[in-house]
């Protein structure tokens, strides 16, 4: 039995996944097995994937979608550990060595994610934050207040404990970009972070990237935000590092819901959720302004 499941969803990306099955097969920890589940691909994906024959572990099944195909990785792999790898990204040699080694030394960390870099469809390195935000990086321990904040682990950098999805459930499938985010804070709410300052994963970014369907994205936040951030408040305050830290967390995530909610033409929402983040903390004078933009007729850029 495997140790490790390295887990591909493929879709349309048959240009990239040479290049990201041979990332895999040149990793200096060799305990593994690779499942690919295909989510209906109009390419040639799957020529591609059946051209490796034993070499993977190959389902195909018809279009469903991110989440759907991720959970059905899950099912159909054996591993203790999972290793996510979208179809278009790539890792460094010694990424699965480094990882496996911080999960077994350290009992209590759900997951592992790494530093990395951006590339482009050639592979080349992208200066700069070509998504509109910083590789995240996060201390190794408890970083609830930082995931209530915002995203901030790569889908493709992530080893995780099968237990945590044996505890947790899998990814939800309702969503469209944001699942990966969700399924994390619900890990943090139970498990610590652990974290490889080393550049082991290259996301790459090109035109049909989820991230830049924004509408679809503005509705994943909300109920991210709304459905299990505060949703779980209660929970929030007793994981909390400290509770000065969750408070300024959760007037940052109301204040990004309201922006969320002004974003998809929802006013009400957003003046109050706004004034939410004002009563968690008066001084954050961005709520207040944001408020204000609310009573103004600005159409939202949608």
């Amino acid at each position: 039995m495997p140790r490790v499941s390295v887990l591909i969803p493929s879709y349309n990306h048959a240009r990239y996944l040479p290049a990201a099955l041979e990332s895999v097969f040149a990793q200096t920890y060799t305990d593994y097995e690779i499942v690919v589940v295909d989510d209906g691909s109009t390419d040639d994906s799957v020529a591609v994937l059946q051209s490796y024959g034993e070499r993977i572990r190959l389902f195909v099944q018809p279009n469903r979608g991110t989440y759907p195909t991720l959970n059905r990785c899950i099912a159909e792999s054996r591993g203790e550990y999972l290793a996510i790898l979208n179809s278009d990204d790539l890792w460094a040699p010694t990424k699965l060595e480094k990882q496996v080694a911080l999960l077994d030394l350290h009992p209590e960390v759900g997951l592992v994610h790494t530093g990395g870099y951006f590339i482009d469809g050639e592979g080349n390195i992208q200066p700069g934050n070509p998504l509109g935000f910083e590789w995240p990086r996060t201390p190794t321990g408890n970083i609830i207040e930082a995931l209530v904040r915002c995203n901030k682990i790569i889908a493709s950098s992530v080893l995780i404990r099968r237990a945590c999805f044996e505890k947790l459930g899998g990814f939800r499938e309702d969503l469209f970009g944001s699942g990966d985010w969700e399924m994390w804070f619900r890990v943090a709410l139970d498990y610590d972070i652990g974290y490889i300052d080393e550049p082991l994963t290259m996301y790459r970014v090109h035109g049909s990237n989820a991230s830049f369907q924004h509408r679809r994205v503005y509705e994943d936040d909300v109920k991210v935000r709304t459905e299990t951030i505060h949703a779980n408040e209660a929970r929030l305050w007793r994981r909390a590092n400290s509770l000065q830290a969750m408070r300024l967390a959760l007037a940052h995530s109301y204040a990004c819901l309201g922006t969320e909610y002004a974003l998809l033409g929802d006013r009400k929402r957003a003046r109050q959720a706004y004034l939410r983040s004002l009563q968690l903390y008066p001084l954050r004078f961005k709520s207040l302004l944001r408020w204000g933009l609310t009573w103004l007729p600005i159409k939202p850029p949608l």
